[in-house]
């Protein structure tokens, strides 16, 4: 794939020499089952010239290029195995690595941290997020990078948000399995202690029910959130999923505290976003999906965008939502994790609304990424007061342009010149009870499985608003 022609006989191409099961996983690769750089002569096709299996045996090489007339071979590598875990070594302490950027886009900050699911606070001064073990939830903020909840084993801590009141330092986490309607998943708050310094978590779901993705209301009173609980005149023993108001953010369903639908039916509706300001909340559902339509092993599949407005919500009805953006009649079909910008007038979502190109389809297969198939997107409301003006809004941007995974988007307003300044991110990690496995410690090894999540950050103001401030 990607040939790079050297001369008028000789052409370097990456080949796989063997066929793997890499895509489910059902084997360890050998060498032959990699992809490799090879030099192709058209006077003696059987003696390719094998360039980077002596070297790296065991990684995958692509998009080759040629350099001094040909002289010299370029190639770019990666890992695409799982990290091998060494029991009982010592793992190296792990900052946010700057990333130089070309000089072509000087106005471009580009860091890197492993992670997925960042969330900013309302002022821009931290950055939350969960590791890629999905285990340890993290905190950037000016006293550096540190951990401020972590639970034993994996898959246990997903979908990171702020209070939008500044006045509330607190942060919201879903604790549970990821991925998964049929397990229960708590939402917990963790609040600091502005005198000691100390971080300190609360359960605020109870029953045994999927709750996730939360979103406070402007003045951080309450939440929206997803969940699988009993609907209006429903049963609780379902797959579908609705959204619910958390009426007392801080009580949570403890005490007087209650619960109110925002929307019903037997589909899926979920990545819920509490606007900026006002009522407005923004969603994805599967439920314009065709009902012959196949299933999906991992979700609905068909999502679209919805707004839906909460100060309609009444204990006994629910307001009706309006469509934004509309997915594809296949199961391809995927719009999710909508948020707003800060002054209301864009949504920016993941999507696979986009054809693939040669560029990105060379690369290699990256199986850690539960659902590989996002770009991001944007699109500009119609209307910020009127609701019902905002639908089938067909008008997008695409923001990003890769074969890897782009998803869950968060916007702040507040962009340092340089986070690393801001942030302070070149202190030493206070945290000592836990670190993710860094990925070049073990050599061959260990490259690339901790940095399969990157953490992205788009520049809304300034000199050059849109322009993308990427951690990945």
């Amino acid at each position: 794939m990607t040939p790079a022609a050297i001369s008028e006989t000789r052409v370097a191409v990456a080949t796989v020499r063997k066929k793997s099961l890499q895509n489910i996983m059902t084997a360890p690769r050998e060498e032959a089952q990699y992809r490799h750089i090879e030099i192709f002569d058209t006077t003696a096709l059987d003696r390719p010239a094998q360039i980077t299996l002596s070297a790296r045996g065991k990684a995958d090489h692509y998009s080759p290029f040629v350099l001094d007339g040909g002289s010299r071979i370029g190639y770019h590598r990666c890992r695409t195995d799982k990290l091998v875990v060494q029991n009982g070594t010592a793992v190296a302490q792990k900052n946010f690595e700057k990333v130089q950027t070309p000089a072509s886009h000087k106005d471009v900050g580009l860091l890197r941290v492993a992670g997925v699911f960042p969330s900013f606070s309302k002022d821009g001064s931290k950055l939350a997020f969960v590791d890629n073990e999905f285990k340890a939830v993290w905190v950037a903020d000016k006293e550096g990078l540190h951990v401020i909840q972590k639970l034993k084993g994996q898959n246990k801590v997903f979908s990171t948000a702020w209070n939008q009141n500044p006045d509330k330092d607190t942060l919201y986490i879903c604790v549970g399995p990821a991925f998964t309607r049929k397990s229960v998943v708590d939402i917990y708050r963790i609040v600091r202690d502005q005198a000691t310094g100390e971080w300190t978590d609360k359960r605020l779901t109870t029953g045994n029910f999927n709750n996730a993705f939360p979103s406070s209301s402007p003045d951080g009173s309450k939440f929206v959130f997803k969940s699988t609980r009993d609907r209006l005149g429903g049963d609780g023993d379902r797959m579908q999923t609705n959204l619910f108001v958390m009426e007392d953010a801080d009580l949570g369903e403890w005490g007087e505290g209650t619960v109110t639908q925002l929307t019903d039916g037997e589909w899926v509706d979920t990545h819920c976003s509490w606007s900026p300001s006002g009522d407005w909340i923004v969603f994805a559902s599967s439920r314009d999906k065709d009902p012959k339509a196949p299933g999906g092993p991992l979700d609905a599949g068909f999502f679209s965008i919805y707004l839906v407005n909460a100060g309609e919500r009444a204990p006994d009805k629910v307001p009706k939502p309006v469509r934004v953006v509309h997915s594809s009649d296949t199961f391809i079909g995927h719009v999710n994790h909508p948020v707003f910008s800060p002054d209301m007038r864009s949504l920016v979502f993941t999507s696979d609304l986009a054809a693939v190109s040669v560029e990105p389809i060379s690369m290699p297969i990256f199986i850690h990424s539960v659902r590989p198939y996002g770009d991001i997107f944007s699109v500009d409301l119609r209307d910020k007061d009127d609701i019902a003006k905002n639908k089938d809004i067909q008008e997008f941007h695409r923001l990003t342009h890769s074969r890897y995974e782009y998803s869950t988007p968060a916007w702040t307003e507040f962009a340092a010149v340089d986070p690393n300044e801001q942030w302070n991110m070149l202190k030493t990690i206070s945290d000592k009870g836990y670190k993710p496995q860094c990925p070049y410690l073990h050599g061959k090894d260990a490259e690339g499985w901790q940095l399969t999540g990157h953490l992205t950050i788009l520049n809304g103001s300034g000199e050059k608003p849109g322009t993308l401030k990427r951690c990945c």
